[in-house]
C-alpha cells in the first residue's frame, strides 16, 4: 500500500509539473505579450511599445522562457521578491506571483476565496450522495416496475439539460417568480461570522447542485445494485433467511458503492477545483469565479495558481478514492 501511494504521489507531481509548464507556455507564446495586461492597466489602455518593453524587462519576460519558468517554480518552494512598479513585494512561499489586477500575492487571495469554494463543494457533494444513493437503491429494488422506469426516464431527461441552464433557470425562478422569504439566494458569508447567513447564501446553490448531480448517482447506484443483486453471495444470503435490510445495506451496498465512489471522487475534485457556473450565477466569490475573471483579464499568475490548484485537487481526490477501494471491497488489492 505504501509503495502504491508513493508511486501515485510521484505521478501526481509529474502531472502538476506538466500542467504548470503547459499554462506557462500558453501565455508566454500567446497572441500578445504576457506583460500586455499589466501594461494596459498601468497606462489606462495607452500601452506603447516602449512601455511594454519596460514592463517586460521589469517582470523578467525578456529572459529565456525556461529561465523564467524556473524562477516561477523556485518561488513556489522558497518564495521571492517581485517588482511592482517602484516597489518590491515580498512574496512568501508558496509564491505564485502577484496578481496583475490587485498587486497582491496570489496565494493570499486564494486563501481568502478557498472557504467559499470548499463550502459549495462539501454541501453539493453531500447532497449528491444523500439524494442519489437512496433513490438508486430504491429503484434497483423495484427494477422493471412502472415507478422505476418513470424515475430513470425523468432523471435522464434532467441530466440532458446543460447544468448552467438548469442553475440559471432555478435562480430566476426562486428570485423573481416565487421569491422565497428569508432566503438570500446569492453571495457568501463566512461561517465563523454568521452561520445563518452562511447557510442562507449557499442553500440554493447546494440544492441546485444536489438535484442536478444526484441524477448521475441515482443511475450509477441503481445499475451497480442490480448487478450486485445477481451475485451468488447475495442469493446465498437471501436463502439463509437474512432480513432484506441486512442483505441490501450490509452485503450489497458495500460492494455496489465502489463504482459510485469512483465517480464521486472525480466529481468532488472537480467541485474543489472551482464550480465556475455555480459561483458565477449565485455570485459566490470562490476559486471558480476568480479563475474565470483571471482568464478574461489575462491575469497570468492567477491563472497559473488556479490551474495548479485544480490539478492538485483532482490528484488528491483520486488518490483518496483508490485507498478507499480496499476498505469498501476486500476483493480490491492495491499493489
Amino acid at each position: 500500500m505504501f509503495a502504491y501511494i508513493v508511486k501515485r504521489l510521484l505521478s501526481g507531481i509529474l502531472v502538476l509539473f506538466l500542467v504548470s509548464l503547459a499554462v506557462f507556455l500558453l501565455f508566454w507564446y500567446g497572441p500578445s505579450s504576457p506583460a500586455q495586461p499589466i501594461c494596459d492597466r498601468s497606462t489606462s489602455n495607452h500601452c506603447t511599445p516602449e512601455a511594454l518593453h519596460r514592463f517586460e524587462h521589469q517582470l523578467g519576460y525578456d529572459n529565456p522562457v525556461l529561465s523564467e519558468y524556473g524562477t516561477f517554480m523556485k518561488g513556489i518552494v522558497a518564495g521571492r521578491e517581485i517588482p511592482v512598479g517602484s516597489l518590491k513585494v515580498d512574496c512568501k512561499a508558496p509564491c505564485f506571483g502577484v496578481s496583475y489586477q490587485t498587486s497582491q500575492p496570489v496565494w493570499q487571495e486564494m486563501k481568502g476565496r478557498l472557504p467559499a469554494t470548499l463550502s459549495v463543494a462539501v454541501g453539493g457533494g453531500a447532497l449528491y450522495l444523500i439524494l442519489g444513493v437512496p433513490i438508486g437503491i430504491a429503484a434497483a429494488r423495484r427494477r422493471g416496475t412502472l415507478g422505476d422506469k418513470v424515475l430513470v426516464s425523468s432523471f435522464l431527461v434532467l441530466s440532458s439539460v446543460p447544468y448552467y441552464l438548469f442553475a440559471l433557470l432555478a435562480w430566476l425562478y426562486v428570485t423573481l417568480i416565487i421569491g422565497v422569504p428569508g432566503l438570500k439566494t446569492t453571495g457568501y458569508f463566512p461561517l465563523t461570522d454568521n452561520p445563518a447567513k452562511w447557510f442562507q447564501g449557499l442553500a440554493l446553490a447546494w440544492i441546485v447542485l444536489g438535484i442536478f448531480g444526484c441524477t448521475t448517482y441515482t443511475r450509477y447506484t441503481r445499475a451497480s445494485m442490480v448487478e450486485v443483486f445477481n451475485e451468488d453471495y447475495m442469493r446465498t444470503a437471501k436463502a439463509k433467511g437474512l432480513p432484506t435490510r441486512t442483505i441490501v445495506y450490509k452485503h450489497g451496498l458495500r460492494a455496489a458503492l465502489v463504482p459510485v465512489i469512483t465517480i464521486f471522487g472525480i466529481e468532488f475534485g472537480t467541485l474543489l477545483a472551482g464550480t465556475i457556473f455555480t459561483e458565477y450565477i449565485f455570485e459566490i466569490q470562490g476559486i471558480g469565479y476568480w479563475a474565470l475573471d483571471a482568464v478574461q483579464h489575462m491575469d497570468l499568475p492567477v491563472v497559473l495558481a488556479t490551474a495548479l490548484f485544480s490539478a492538485t485537487a483532482l490528484i488528491i481526490s483520486n488518490l483518496i478514492v483508490d485507498v478507499i477501494y480496499g476498505v469498501l471491497d476486500p476483493r480490491v488489492r492495491l499493489s
